[in-house]
């Protein structure tokens, strides 16, 4: 039975254009059911988030790594008193917006389109949930429910002040909220903060895999981080001697876990000192309710150091990164200079735009939907010579 602040169903805000509800299933339902059939729900296979596409099939890819995310949504609301389905969209829609090659094609992007408003993953999350995709017939986007597209926008915190100027939003926020008021100045639901944690727990285990099996650093040398540390020592203590394949994986599952009670420990405390009643005060408290505990706040922040040191600045890791930064750059200049050699319907659009910044934001808006192997292919044919067309 969810808990008298999570958000229910029956009480949601709606959707913007409105539908017949379903005999069968539930708003936030099938709010999740339409992501998963997304288009660019599907293309996330193909995006990575530290590596591109073809170092491996092992690596997490922006897919994988929403399943993650959605997997530990769901445990954190149904232990909450919350309602599941709202935070498994959130979840599953959270990388929606991001760019191929991860942050690194995101900050190229931004860098290119700083002259036309920017680039902002969480923003054309929104604009893809709510624009991008057009495949219904009466209306864009896919219509979602008020309380996913906010989970969306602002699972990671307020967006702006109450009464400020939304200029200084991105243009994809700015745009969506002057039809649609989405509240960008309170916190989320706690189901979408959920999520938001989801992402923590996920990413912080993940890369200490991926990292481990690419060979950037060794289980001894992560054996000396905080929480890291402790599951190492509890493994070796309960199997002696285990190979080391399964020893890493008893380890990190370990990891993984500490973090999940971690929060789960700290938000039910938060959530019973809140008095919150309803999920609208849930939004109002002007702070987080669910959260990590501020002890493991500064364990993550010396994971996250040494990661950033051995991982995400590792020669490897940055031979790619400078790689998949020029494709990006040359593929939007290409873009912006030549649209004639846009597909049909994006050199349309591109074409018959009113300005650069409308122009811009079509090539923008293609090259993030981009999956890695798309673009590199698409570099290829663009820039070789001896390429085919």
């Amino acid at each position: 039975m969810p808990a008298s602040y999570a958000c229910l169903p029956a009480a949601s805000r709606g959707r913007l254009h409105a539908e017949p509800e379903s005999a069968h299933r539930t708003p936030f339902q099938r709010d999740r059911d339409r992501i998963i059939h997304s288009s660019a729900f599907r293309r996330l296979k193909h995006k990575t988030q530290v590596f591109v596409e073809h170092e491996g099939d092992y690596y997490r890819t922006r897919l994988t790594h929403s399943i993650e995310v959605a997997q530990v949504a769901r445990t954190l609301a149904r232990d909450l008193g919350l309602t599941e389905e709202l935070a498994e969209a959130v979840a599953l829609a959270h990388d929606l917006g991001h760019t191929p090659f991860g942050h690194t094609g995101e900050d190229a992007l931004h860098a290119a389109m700083i002259p036309y408003g920017g680039f902002d993953h969480n923003a054309q999350a929104l604009r893809i949930v709510t624009e991008i995709e057009a495949r219904y017939a009466e209306f864009d986007g896919l219509n979602l429910t008020w309380e996913t597209l906010e989970g969306i926008a602002k699972h990671n915190g307020p967006l702006c002040e109450m009464g400020a100027d939304t200029g200084e939003l991105h243009y994809a926020l700015a745009e969506y909220v002057a039809r649609h008021d989405l509240e960008l100045h309170t916190h989320a639901s706690a189901e979408a903060q959920a999520a938001a944690l989801s992402d923590d727990i996920a990413y912080n285990t993940h890369d200490l895999d991926d990292g481990l099996r690419a060979g950037l650093f060794t289980a001894e040398e992560i054996a000396t981080l905080p929480v890291v540390g402790d599951c190492f020592a509890e493994v070796d203590r309960r199997y002696p001697g285990l190979d080391p394949a399964r020893r890493q994986h008893e380890a990190l599952r370990r990891v993984f876990g500490a973090l999940v009670e971690d929060v789960l420990e700290t938000s039910r405390l938060r959530l019973a000192q809140s008095g919150a009643e309803t999920a609208d005060e849930i939004r109002a408290l002007g702070r987080p309710v669910i959260a990590f505990s501020d002890g493991l706040v500064s364990d993550l922040r010396q994971v996250r150091g040494f990661l950033f040191e051995r991982m995400y600045r590792h020669w490897r890791v940055a031979r790619m990164r400078r790689k998949a930064a020029a494709v990006v750059a040359e593929l939007f200049e290409i873009y912006m200079e030549t649209p004639r050699v846009l597909p049909d319907d994006w050199r349309d659009s591109a074409m018959h735009a009113m300005s650069a910044a409308g122009r811009a934001r079509v090539v923008a808006d293609y090259i993030a939907g981009m999956t890695d192997r798309f673009a590199l292919q698409e570099h290829r044919q663009l820039t070789d010579p001896m390429s085919r067309t």
